[in-house]
């Protein structure tokens, strides 16, 4: 079941809102040069991160984002479009991250999410689990980066 958005709007989803089977899509998000630099810089200071000169001479052709900064755009567009603004109780980590193809400044990024699982939990009943897989696509709908993440929601319902 492929979704453009989710019936409930972020500010009043709950746990009962995110249906297992459900696909959704959300984005851009631009990369810019300056971004790729300077998060390289501070955090992921290899050469094919901050200087595009010298990464014309590197395996990779050129300059590319840190996995990291690929990281970060997802979780941004996750947040503002996933994430329940009122029931997150946070995610207890990630199962699986895999950068697949390099990401340039100019890319173009969006999401698409699928609801895999959707558990609540029995010794405490007024919250759940949910297991998503996450894709980050570029401009020209390649996957560039997957992740299986769990995030924890309260119940609307609370038994």
């Amino acid at each position: 079941m492929h979704n453009s958005t989710f019936a409930v709007p972020r500010e009043n989803r709950y746990f009962e809102d995110y249906v297992v089977g459900s696909t959704y899509e959300f984005g851009s998000i631009a990369v810019t040069e300056e971004e790729v630099s300077s998060f390289a810089r501070r955090y992921d200071p290899q050469l094919f991160h901050i200087d595009p000169a010298a990464a014309i001479n590197t395996h990779f052709g050129g300059l590319i984002a840190s996995g990291w900064l690929t990281a970060g755009l997802m979780m941004r567009l996750l947040v503002d479009n996933v994430v329940s603004g009122v029931a997150s109780m946070g995610s207890p980590g990630v199962k699986e991250l895999r950068w697949l193809k390099p990401v340039r400044p100019g890319d173009e990024l969006s999401i698409r999410v699928t609801i895999r699982e959707a558990r609540r939990s029995r010794s405490k009943p007024d919250r759940g689990s949910v297991g998503n897989f996450v894709e980050v696509i570029n401009q020209n709908r390649e996957v560039v980066m997957t992740m299986q993440s769990v995030g924890m929601y309260l119940c609307r319902d609370k038994e």
